[in-house]
């Protein structure tokens, strides 16, 4: 008689631990559900504040099409200091710069590589490319800086860049460093 009283009662702690089973998951998986919706959400923003999920802008080439092999880089040696335009509103009063470090891709299979990208030595075009690159960066200020992605910058940059040669040899431009002050 102990023994079918011990099978019972093991039997019914047993579909007590089902049913409490089945209802924590009908609970927690709605739940879980938000979770992760809201990790996604967040990921999502922090990689457009890294600047890797904004589409390049339109009618500039970036270097997406281009293959690792055919990539060639063209860094500055040095890093400018750029002066941001001033506070509008003149709230802050504070002058404002950006150090930063710039790197060109170029392809190496553009017809126009050889011939206007002298074969990726840019050094004699530097003065004209780091004027360019100064323009384009001091036209914001130090509030725009702070919250848009460097990615609109870097394409702003490309596109001009583009013009200015009148050729899409120069596909992409990164920022080895970008310290805003």
């Amino acid at each position: 008689m102990k023994k079918n009283m011990m099978t019972l009662i093991i039997l019914a702690l047993l579909l007590v631990n089902v049913v409490m089973t089945g209802v924590m998951m009908f609970v927690t998986v709605p739940a879980n559900r938000k979770t992760i919706e809201l990790v996604d959400k967040i990921s999502s923003a922090i990689d457009l504040d890294m600047g890797t999920a904004v589409e390049p802008a339109s009618g500039v080439k970036s270097n997406a099409g281009v293959s690792m092999e055919n990539l060639v880089t063209y860094s500055f040696e040095d890093q400018m200091t750029v002066k941001l335009k001033p506070d509008p509103t003149g709230e802050d009063t504070k002058d404002h710069f950006v150090m930063v470090g710039v790197v060109l891709s170029m392809d190496s299979t553009n017809p126009d590589y050889e011939t206007i990208g002298k074969g990726g030595d840019l050094s004699s075009s530097v003065g004209i490319i780091k004027d360019e690159i100064n323009k384009i960066i001091s036209s914001y200020t130090y509030d725009e800086i702070s919250t848009m992605s460097t990615t609109e910058i870097q394409d702003k940059i490309l596109e001009r860049l583009q013009e200015l040669y009148n050729s899409n040899f120069i596909v992409g431009v990164s920022f080895s460093t970008w310290l805003p002050q």
